[in-house]
């Protein structure tokens, strides 16, 4: 262990301090101003030479020290762009892009910084480059195409956007791009974006916005095909309910309240029961809304059926559950219907025990 020090004078100081005088002292030297620097004033050309040549060596030995460090050359660059070097600021920036080319703060930069200059010709080449080597950075991509259009160079920027289409980008991107042709009142263009995201990006949410675009500029048949070929393309393997609600809810709109009845009826009969619950609530207030007495009859005998598959397939050896299920069957007289349950029910009686 190691020797504790011991106190040689235990004699009281002669100057004593107390706490509060302590605490004030530390107050006292918070509330100090520490004066700012001087400010260099540069009167003539040689100052300025000689100040420029003094940075420049810092932001030098800073790199040499630390190569990797891409904050150091942003900064560096970023000093030479205030001097009006532009000149110096992208031999700096290319400079960094020797050290790290695959960084996409000095691609973002350096575009940037051209940008601020006017310098259009030399940003399109920064872009092209930052694209072509990292093309699956989308804000390269969203600040080239915003540049072009800025510029009014509205070609230009559709060029670039079927550039970055090729590489089948998410979303989000292919809905800017529908949105800068409608900007320009281009539907045929939009409609043939859509006709490629639908595909590239198959989810029932794309065609339903597909559909409602037709819709919205009065292309009514050509919405009721969209909804056609989204159906045919899922096929009866991957039915969506939100699609049919969908297709259901357009006909509607429409007054097309048989085509609305016989879309739902189609979905009912081919997806699964336990995937149609919105769907039946959605065709019930259908029907209160617009069907006659059968037809409300049907949605009743409908949703009860739906609860009797729900039933048996909890429960499949419920067999009070499969007689009254028959029975309702039999009351509505679909031959096939009938035998096909009666046959599942007795599929789940278990087999006699022979002694």
């Amino acid at each position: 262990m190691p020797k504790v020090a011991k106190v040689k004078d235990k004699s009281p100081a002669e100057l004593q301090i107390t706490a509060e005088q302590l605490l004030r002292e530390a107050k006292e030297r918070e509330l100090e101003i520490v004066p700012p620097p001087p400010r260099q004033k540069i009167s003539d050309p040689e100052e300025l030479q000689e100040y420029r040549l003094k940075k420049r060596k810092a932001f030098e030995d800073n790199i040499r020290k630390n190569r990797g460090n891409i904050s150091n050359w942003i900064k560096y660059a970023k000093w030479e762009e205030e001097q009006q070097e532009i000149r110096r600021a992208r031999s700096v920036y290319e400079r960094a892009l020797d050290v790290d080319h695959r960084n996409i703060t000095l691609w973002l930069k350096y575009a940037e910084m051209e940008m601020r200059c006017r310098q259009v010709n030399h940003a399109r080449n920064v872009w092209d480059r930052a694209v072509t080597i990292l093309p699956r950075a989308n804000q390269f991509w969203y600040k080239y195409t915003y540049m072009e259009e800025m510029l009014k160079n509205i070609a230009g920027s559709r060029q670039v956007f079927e550039r970055w289409m090729e590489w089948e980008p998410d979303e989000q991107a292919w809905l800017t791009y529908i949105k800068f042709e409608l900007r320009y009142k281009e539907l045929e263009r939009a409609r043939q974006i859509y006709e490629k995201f639908v595909y590239v990006h198959p989810e029932p949410k794309y065609w339903i916005k597909y559909a409602r675009f037709e819709e919205n500029h009065s292309y009514i048949q050509s919405s009721r095909r969209v909804y056609e070929r989204a159906i045919e393309f899922y096929g009866d393997d991957h039915f969506d309910e939100s699609l049919f609600i969908a297709f259901a809810k357009f006909e509607e709109g429409q007054k097309e309240h048989d085509r609305a009845r016989a879309i739902y009826r189609y979905a009912l009969d081919h997806m699964p029961k336990e995937k149609c619950l919105t769907l039946y609530n959605e065709y019930t207030r259908h029907e209160k809304k617009y069907g006659d007495k059968s037809s409300i009859d049907d949605v009743i005998t409908s949703k009860r059926k739906f609860q009797y598959e729900e039933a048996v397939q909890t429960n499949p050896n419920d067999y009070d559950t499969w007689f009254d299920y028959v029975r309702m069957l039999e009351a509505d007289g679909n031959v096939d219907l009938i035998r096909e349950t009666y046959e599942r029910a007795i599929a789940c009686v278990p087999p006699i025990k022979v002694s």
